[in-house]
């Protein structure tokens, strides 16, 4: 008998592994498959037909935790900033000058750890975070859920949630083995610590694997396996394909125009895609990009409240805002709890298929198009000495820099640039074609049929 935990920590997790084929193919191969949900259970309706469901109590981090954590999140930024620019970002990132207990704490924490920084003393601060949870009501709970459960092995889909590090802990304790899947195409590069260590880890690429292998000295070759990401499959599942007369009409579109779509990120890291929205709808007005549909997907972090006076003020753009429903108020990372609909999916699917061209400031969605070949164009308009949000110090990090370095989008820095641009890829869409396919295969090194049955037949094996 060969039992499988899975372990989805928020609305990312339930796209990537519930709605694609993953959970069809390990309820296929394990005997028996159970969710640990830190969602609420009432999700998986008509999702999950099988396999058992098992809400989670969220684990809240008192400060005791959060300080060892975060002294071993900034003890590996340490260890990792020289010559990487994104981690030397992050570490600015974490600093505070609040007059706060945490404020207080940080500062502490970034004197402390200018010393002690070495992957023992990070190791030592990850003991002291375990046993600072180890008698946390929520932890003794799930080592009760852990002990009736019985797993063979307790996969978990996202590395970094500081929440499930007690969960990690009571499997450790257990002797239950770990996996994790490496979230995102940056986590290793410029993020912090993962939560906690474990047995195995499945990786996007051969360059996610090396990179893994840097940045945890302890990890070892074989227990990394290289699988893809789930995250792209729905791209290649018939339940998701959508016509394009469908797309023309669902978001009323000139079927005689080409379709630019521009893809916006969050407020935190994109704060500038109000002005490329309007660059953009402004030179379509004035005619220096001629016959062309525009459509905004904002993000699905985020309520898109910040682009209502453009609605108003540019009538001809089409709007997708991402079907992403609250599951759960009264969370501690609120945008985790948004859960993807099966027709966000297929909006998705379309625009990637039926569009020219997409525009976006450095964000994963340019792998999203490059899937479907689609020319992409990455805006960044801000530095430090234009007022702007300095965007182009993104151009810096380690995953963006793999990026340019492939000449497979265009890196625009002004309107001029960005018109340019547009035009260029409208009028020859094969443009960089063959950069595309090769930034595609550095990153995401499987191709994107049966990614969920390659993962599961992989966790079997470790099981």
């Amino acid at each position: 008998m060969k039992k499988l935990g899975i372990v989805i920590t928020d609305g990312v997790g339930f796209r990537n592994f519930i709605l694609s084929d993953f959970l069809v193919e390990a309820e296929k191969i394990f005997d028996e498959v159970v969710i640990l949900s830190c969602l609420p259970a009432s999700v998986y309706s008509g999702f999950v037909l099988k396999s058992k469901i098992i809400e989670l109590e969220v684990f809240e981090e008192k400060f005791k935790t959060w300080f060892f954590r975060k002294a071993k999140e900034v003890a590996h930024l340490k260890l990792h900033q020289k010559n990487n620019f994104g981690i030397q970002d992050s570490l600015k990132t974490n600093t505070s000058t609040s007059k706060s207990n945490r404020g207080y704490a940080t500062r502490f924490i970034f004197k402390l750890t200018s010393v002690f920084h070495s992957e023992n003393w990070i190791q030592l601060f990850n003991l002291f975070q375990q046993f600072s949870f180890k008698n946390d009501s929520k932890t003794i709970g799930y080592k009760e859920i852990l002990k009736k459960e019985n797993l063979n092995l307790l996969f978990f889909t996202h590395q970094r949630p500081p929440f499930i590090a007690p969960l990690v802990y009571q499997a450790e304790k257990l002797n239950i083995k770990t996996v994790s899947f490496i979230f995102s195409w940056d986590n290793l590069a410029s993020k912090g610590r993962m939560a906690a260590n474990f047995n195995h880890y499945l990786v996007w690429s051969d360059l996610m694997k090396s990179e893994l292998q840097n940045f945890y000295s302890a990890v070892k070759s074989q227990d990394i396996e290289v699988v893809g990401t789930p995250q792209f499959e729905p791209y290649v599942l018939d339940q998701y394909k959508v016509s394009q007369e469908q797309f023309l009409l669902k978001f009323q579109l000139n079927p005689n125009f080409k379709t630019i779509c521009f893809s916006c990120g969050d407020i935190a890291t994109s704060k500038n895609d109000e002005l490329y929205i309007e660059t953009i709808a402004n030179a379509i007005k004035e005619r220096e990009i001629k016959d062309v549909n525009l459509i905004i997907r904002t993000s699905p972090a985020e309520d898109p409240v910040r682009f209502a006076q453009y609605v108003m003020k540019f009538p001809f753009i089409k709007w997708n805002y991402p079907k992403w429903n609250l599951s759960r108020e009264n969370h501690q990372e609120l945008w985790s709890q948004r859960i993807p609909s099966i027709e966000d999916v297929k909006d998705l699917r379309s625009l990637l298929e039926y569009s020219d061209l997409n525009i976006n400031m450095l964000s994963t969605m340019s792998l999203d198009f490059i899937q479907f070949n689609k020319p992409v164009i990455n805006t960044v308009f801000g530095n430090s000495a234009n007022g702007l949000y300095d965007d182009q110090r993104f151009l810096k990090y380690a995953h963006i820099e793999n990026v340019v370095t492939s000449k497979a989008t265009k890196i625009v820095k002004n309107k001029d640039e960005l018109i340019n641009a547009i035009n260029l890829y409208l009028e020859n869409s094969e443009l960089d074609s063959e950069n595309r396919k090769q930034l595609l295969q550095l990153q995401v090194s499987k191709s994107l049929q049966n990614t969920g049955k390659r993962i599961a037949e992989t966790l079997l094996k470790w099981a």
